[in-house]
């Protein structure tokens, strides 16, 4: 009997490109394309025609394991979760609370990230929580909340790129890391737009540019306040717009004139006459939306950056109109969702701040518990893995793998060989798996129901398709039997949709507010847009995303209306494609500029490491690499790390292509084969971070921390490069 297409969404980057699976009559699981999806219109990545083979019982954990003698070895569940119960309550007796740390994923559906955000608050009581979306677009989200009054990767849906006038795109390499977006940048310029690529690789990205821009690493702060000093100097800002929606911009332009174009030239390395020629390109155009991703952000001044990029939107007035805007690329898949329920150190459901009293009695109200019981905000993810076997001694572990994708990561590995206890619920045995004390099998994407976040701000919804292996159960049941082992019975239920709901009741009037989505709307309607909150009965209209009111009818046999009067899906808000439209997120209105300054990155290159590495992505890994290296045609693509450098450098070093290369910083030692190319600058090297061992990009990283985000610095640290002898 033919089985029927079930359609889901791809498990990795936040695009979330529609795809239909159907398990195979003689097993195993097939992916085609779903051609109705709007973003990828049935176009997949290698990684996502994929996917599917990690679901395979032989590249995946199927049964818990727990620590015996040294070595890990398969154990039932209830020994398991005994085992992990049993630990976080004898740490918390005897350190307090906060003695206990959990560290979320940007891949965990909405659901198991709320879930995950109460259970540390609510069944441990500690405030130690992070994710490692903290190391993808924190310094985006801060930017964008002190400019906009709201953080949501676009405020405009992709299908607006092609028509826009310039897009500069900033710090990313999407025809890697996200192929299937490309699309929308190539019908902008068939379309007779423009792009400009800001990037210090000529990537496959920027080779579709009609302009790149090859700033020095940590430099993008100094290039966007050139840009903007031009656009003063040559008189392009929209003084309307201004003086309408928008404050403190005499600072903000005070600060821009003092990096004339010669002075950014010097510390860039962009030439002047290139700078022009993007201002022109830019502000020539009635509308126009600079995208930034981790290139700008994963900096310790990556607020600053971003929120010099908003300034240079704000100055020309291309945010909050049609078609213009500022937007971030989020990375992980479900990274814009992840912080925005619970996972991150500081927040609660619906985005709202931890430390905001108001808040607190909200979500308290919800979960049933006394406002004052809940504590107060907790470490960010590096300073959390930091603290690890010191102020932390257990540790739960859902959905990362801090030991290749951390940095720092040889020290991030030694505090978790420090802890007194591991727990780690995953699909697959990661790096950081193989440390636990106790692992747990957990099922993915497409064993599963639960809803994701792209990063257009879409509200998705991921369907089972087919059933997990004997032996793995969800990790709402894991969090579920935890809770009830330490006396929290109530709560945590293993039904997604009923974690859902209670959701949809956590985020209402948060800033996003998912009260008005149901799963049957996101099956309807392709995923909504946030925010979307609950239309009070008798409501018969709804404002739309582009502020013109929605006519939604009560009769049951108008097509326009689920559902029958009266019932929660009769009249419903359409959601929010654009946002800032008629106002920003702010209490007047108005969006805020930010007075920025360039400054140096924290570790610049001196006599012992006269040169800069910057680390990425390539197209057939992703992340840390912990499922896509267990499938064989990505492996054959991507086979291991690489340096990257040029021509110039190899000649100095005496290095052909393919030697080994040792990369060295102050924190440790990377080796990989040399691959020499004229598309990086001759003062920088790039390392892919997928891969562990030897070749760990991130060995090398700093972690130095931006002061408002706490993002680190990965973009950018000093290094020198060896030639190690063949052997």
């Amino acid at each position: 009997m033919e089985k029927t297409p079930t359609p889901t969404h791809c498990p990795y980057c936040a695009l979330q490109c529609g795809m239909n699976i159907t398990p195979l009559p003689q097993g195993g699981v097939e992916v085609t394309e779903r051609a109705d999806f709007p973003v990828n219109r049935g176009a997949l990545c290698g990684k996502g025609r994929t996917a599917a083979e990690v679901l395979s019982p032989a590249v995946r954990l199927t049964t818990p394991l727990v620590r015996e003698g040294g070595r890990l070895v398969p154990a039932d569940w209830p020994e398991a979760l005994d085992r992990i119960a049993g630990r976080l309550a004898a740490t918390r007796e005897r350190y307090g609370p906060d003695a206990l740390g959990v560290f979320g994923g940007g891949g965990l559906t909405n659901e198991k990230a709320y879930a995950l955000g109460k259970f540390a608050r609510v069944a441990l009581g500690t405030s130690q929580i992070d994710y490692n979306g903290r190391f993808c677009m924190s310094s985006a989200a801060a930017a964008g909340t002190k400019a906009f009054g709201l953080d949501r990767g676009l405020p405009f849906p992709l299908e607006d790129i092609p028509r826009t006038g310039c897009v500069i795109l900033v710090g990313s390499n999407l025809a890697e890391t996200m192929p299937p977006s490309l699309r929308f940048f190539t019908e902008l310029r068939e379309n007779g737009g423009t792009l400009i690529v800001v990037d210090p690789r000529r990537t496959r990205t920027a080779d579709q540019a009609d302009l790149h821009l090859a700033p020095r690493p940590g430099t993008d702060l100094a290039l966007a306040l050139g840009l903007l000093h031009l656009v003063v100097a040559e008189g392009r800002t929209d003084e309307e717009y201004i003086r309408e929606r928008t404050t403190g911009w005499e600072a903000a332009r005070a600060a821009a004139m003092a990096h004339w174009p010669e002075y950014v030239e010097r510390i860039t390395g962009v030439p002047v006459p290139r700078l022009r020629e993007a201002v022109r390109m830019f502000c020539e155009p009635e509308a126009a939306m600079v995208l930034t991703a981790r290139g700008p952000e994963q900096q310790s001044k990556g607020t600053d950056t971003v929120g010099a990029w908003i300034n240079l939107c704000l100055a020309t007035g291309r945010a909050g109109r049609p078609l213009s805007g500022y937007g971030c690329l989020t990375g992980q898949g479900n990274g814009q969702g992840g912080r925005e329920h619970g996972q991150k150190a500081d927040q609660l459901p619906g985005y709202r701040k931890l430390d905001d009293p108001a808040a607190r009695r909200h979500v308290a109200g919800v979960w049933g518990v006394d406002p004052d019981s809940l504590p107060g905000p907790g470490r960010s993810a590096y300073e959390l893995l930091d603290a690890l076997g010191t102020d932390v001694r257990t540790l739960l572990l859902m959905g990362s793998n801090p030991v290749v994708s951390a940095p720092r990561a040889a020290h991030v590995e030694k505090r978790l060989r420090s802890l007194d206890f591991l727990a780690v619920a995953d699909v697959v045995l990661s790096e950081t798996a193989e440390l636990a004390d106790v692992v747990l099998p957990v099922t993915q994407w497409a064993e599963e129901t639960g809803t994701t976040t792209s990063l257009e701000g879409r509200v998705l919804l991921r369907r089972r398709a087919v059933d997990p292996p004997p032996g793995v159960r969800s990790d709402l049941y894991v969090l579920h039997e935890l809770a009830g082992r330490l006396g929290v019975e109530k709560g945590f239920p293993t039904d997604p949709e009923e974690v859902f709901a209670e959701l949809r009741r956590a985020s209402a009037g948060g800033p996003a507010d998912y009260s008005g989505i149901t799963y049957r709307r996101l099956a309807e309607e392709n995923g909504v847009f946030w925010p979307c909150p609950e239309e009070p009965a008798g409501t018969t209209g709804a404002e739309g995303g582009d502020g013109t009111p929605v006519a939604v009818s009560e009769d049951p046999g108008d097509t326009g209306a689920i559902g029958s009067p009266g019932s929660p899906d009769a009249v419903r808000h359409p959601g929010t494609p654009r946002l800032f439209l008629d106002r920003f997120a702010t209490p007047d209105g108005r969006a805020r500029f930010v007075a920025v300054a360039h400054r140096a990155t924290a570790e610049e290159p001196d006599a012992e490491y006269p040169l800069l590495l910057t680390t990425g992505r390539v197209v057939s890994q992703y992340q840390s690499g912990a499922q896509t290296r267990r499938v064989a045609e990505l492996n054959a693509a991507a086979p291991g790390p690489f340096v990257e450098l040029h021509p110039r450098l190899a000649a100095r070093l005496g290095a052909a292509d393919g030697d080994p290369l040792a990369v060295v910083s102050r924190r440790g030692r990377a080796v990989a084969p040399a691959r020499i190319t004229d598309t990086i600058r001759p003062d920088t090297v790039f390392m892919p971070f997928h891969w562990p061992g030897e070749g760990r990009a991130n060995t090398l990283t700093n972690p130095a921390l931006d002061p408002t985000s706490r993002m680190p610095e990965f973009k950018s640290c000093a290094v020198r490069v060896e030639v190690v002898p063949r052997s």
